[in-house]
Parts: C-alpha cells; sequence; structure tokens
C-alpha cells in the first residue's frame, strides 16, 4: 500500500537526520500528521488522540499510537512491526493516565531519553500535557522546539509528489467546473457545498480524491468580507458574488484554488477587484521562479494593488503540500514582505490574493509549482470573474 518507493522514503528520512543534526537534535519526536505520513507512510484518521513517530539516531523511525491504530501502521507504513508501538485503549481521553507516560517508557527501553529529544511544541496536535507528561518520564533528556524542522524538508517536492498534485489539479478543476453549473439564485447553500464534495471525492474515471484538510469557504455578499466562513442552509441570492475556496485532494496532497461567481450583473466593483487581482497575478507570476525570493512575489502583487489605493496587511501565500485536518498549508514559506526564502524548483504554493473588504470580498488564487525556469499553475480554470445570470 505504499505510495511512495522505498528509496524516496530513505532520502526523506536522510534529510531530516541531517536537518536534526544541524540542530544538535539527537532523537525527534514527530506529532504533525503531515510529517509522520512524509516520514513513515502513515495515513490514517486517528490524529484526534496521541501519536507520533520518533527518528532515532539511526535505523528505522518507530510508529506510537493507539492500539486500535495499529493494524493501519502496519498497512500503511513501510516501517517492520517491531517498529510499530501501541499503547492500550485506557490511555484515551483518560484524566487519570497519559500516552505520552508510555512514550517516555518506550524511549528509556530503546535508550534514547538521554541527550537532546526535539518536540513540536507548537503543533496542533501536542499538546500542553503531552509535553509535561514527556518531561517527567524522561528527566535526563534536554529537550528542545522542533515545531517546524520536517516541515521545511518537505518544501521541496519530489517527481512523485508533483504527479500527486497534478492529479489534486485535476480534481479542482472539476468542482470549480460543478460549482458554475450547479449555482443559481434559490439554491440552498448546503445543497450546492454538497455537490462541492461530491466532485471532490468522486475525482475523475482514472482516480478519486481524497478529503481535504479544509472544508470549502464559501460565504456571500457581505458575508464574504470574512475569509474563512463556510456554509449554511440559505438560499443563494441574486447581485451577490461568492467566492469559492477550495481544494482538490489526492492521497493527502491539496491544489487549492479560489474563484468568484457573481449572479447577477456584477457591480463594478467586482469588476475593478477582477481587473487588479488579475493584473496583480500576473505581476507576482512574472517574477515566480528560481533564485526569487517569497517576499518578491508578494510585493510585486501588494505594488499593483496600492496602486489601484488598496493596501493588503495580510499575506499572500504560502507552501502547500501533504496535510491533514484542520489545515492544509506546510507552515513554512509565506509570501508576505520580509520572507527571504528562496524559490526553488520543486515548490509548491498556493498563491493566495483574497480581497477581503468592508461588506465584499473577492479571491482568484492559484497553487504554481517552481520549474527549472519558472513557474507552473497546476490547475487550469480560467482566471476570472464568473458571472452567472
Amino acid at each position: 500500500m505504499l505510495d511512495f518507493s522505498l528509496d524516496e522514503f530513505a532520502e526523506r528520512l536522510s534529510k531530516t537526520r541531517a536537518a536534526m543534526e544541524r540542530r544538535g537534535i539527537d532523537t525527534l519526536v514527530v506529532s504533525d500528521p503531515a510529517n509522520m505520513l512524509w516520514l513513515t507512510g502513515y495515513d490514517g484518521w486517528s490524529f484526534y488522540v496521541h501519536q507520533a513517530v520518533i527518528v532515532p539516531p539511526s535505523g528505522e523511525p518507530i510508529w506510537f499510537g493507539r492500539g486500535i491504530d495499529s493494524p493501519g501502521a502496519t498497512r500503511t507504513c513501510y516501517i517492520g512491526t517491531e517498529n510499530v508501538v501501541p499503547y492500550p485503549d485506557h490511555y484515551v481521553h483518560s484524566l487519570e493516565r497519559h500516552p505520552m507516560e508510555l512514550l517516555a517508557k518506550l524511549l528509556v527501553e530503546r535508550k534514547l531519553d538521554n541527550g537532546v529529544i526535539g518536540i513540536e511544541k507548537d503543533a496542533y496536535w501536542f499538546s500542553a500535557a503531552a509535553y509535561e507528561s514527556l518531561m517527567a518520564g524522561l528527566p535526563n533528556a534536554k529537550f528542545v522546539d522542533a515545531t517546524v524542522l520536517v516541515n521545511w524538508e518537505r518544501i521541496v517536492k519530489s517527481p512523485a509528489e508533483i504527479a500527486f498534485m497534478r492529479k489534486a489539479a485535476r480534481i479542482v478543476q472539476l468542482m470549480h467546473k460543478r460549482i458554475y453549473e450547479k449555482v443559481e439564485p434559490g439554491m440552498r447553500k448546503c445543497d450546492l457545498a454538497a455537490e462541492i464534495f461530491d466532485a471532490a471525492i468522486r475525482g475523475t474515471p482514472e482516480f478519486g480524491g481524497d478529503y481535504p484538510a479544509l472544508v470549502p469557504l464559501l460565504p456571500s455578499g457581505a458575508d464574504a468580507a470574512a475569509c474563512h466562513l463556510t456554509w449554511d442552509d440559505r438560499p443563494m441570492r441574486n447581485n451577490e458574488g461568492t467566492f469559492f475556496e477550495i481544494a482538490g485532494v489526492y492521497r493527502r496532497y491539496h491544489c487549492p484554488m479560489s474563484r468568484t461567481v457573481y449572479l447577477g450583473k456584477p457591480s463594478e466593483t467586482f469588476l475593478n477587484a477582477e481587473k487588479m487581482t488579475s493584473e496583480g497575478m500576473e505581476a507576482g507570476l512574472a517574477i515566480a521562479k528560481p533564485g526569487a525570493t517569497a517576499e518578491d512575489i508578494a510585493i510585486a502583487f501588494c505594488d499593483v494593488l496600492e496602486r489601484y489605493g488598496i493596501k493588503k496587511e495580510n499575506r499572500v501565500g504560502y507552501s502547500v503540500g501533504c496535510a491533514y485536518p484542520p489545515d492544509w498549508g506546510e507552515h513554512t514559506m509565506s509570501l508576505r514582505r520580509g520572507d527571504k526564502t528562496e524559490l526553488q524548483p520543486g515548490m509548491t504554493f498556493h498563491f493566495m490574493t483574497g480581497l477581503w473588504m468592508e461588506d465584499w470580498g473577492f479571491e482568484m488564487t492559484e497553487t504554481v509549482l517552481i520549474t527549472e525556469t519558472g513557474m507552473e499553475c497546476l490547475a487550469n480554470v480560467p482566471r476570472q470573474l464568473f458571472v452567472k445570470n
């Protein structure tokens, strides 16, 4: 069931150990499920309980998790069964005991309890109680923050990863096609959301889709001033704009893309938003190539907006790849002033050019691959305001 070759997993482990060595880390405890997948192949909806992948100084990584999830580890990971270590179910959601107590004992048994241990302090899936429990069980260890150590090793995608993202791009194309075909005044927004999920999961005749790390965002009218609203059961209305921030997903690899649909005759506000966003995107994409920096793209885009009298304070993009809820971003590169990350072939990012104004919102975005000579937008959906009368 492995999605990647053993050679690719070996290369990922080697890159991670090199990063650990640079940081003076002897043993790494990873709780981010995307990092767990990237390192071992593990894929399961088990991140609501405590779990981890341990990267020791040598040998295979170790999977640690809930007992009933261990068969999933043996079926999706490349590691041997001796390195799949389950814990009993009475440790799940208990106020009397914590799974990290057993992880500490495991590290002691494997003689990994001395030296420097890296942990992902600011990962969604690693709690303060988990940290305290590990510290109590490993008094001889020194703990350091390694929150995005693995994330940064993931930022340049392999050809196999890019192939997955291309499939995700084909899916998001079909999702936007379904939206435009189905949306109409009077349609309940929840029914439209159902159509989006249907297209996302059915995928293509050749391959199906996966669940997204972030649910579809589709606020309308004045609600679109808020960038992260989902859906309700109210009807779609005429003379209103709705942006659709969605992602195609294949084997956990995401291709986000946003487009805006206007029902009725679009106002000058929306036509101007289309014009300035398109012009800004062209400026940013023109310099998206190896050797440029993340902030170069942001500056190029924002300079165009400022000529139109709009000052965009938030970032205009971020690195994407494999992800689990609640977020499809990789938490590494951001397209914003001050981010000097140099673009390299194989990097992929969501060029998030959304405008969220006082009483309206507009999104038209792309997922971009940096190539050897420039860039490529992975999905092919017309870059325009979609109008339906």
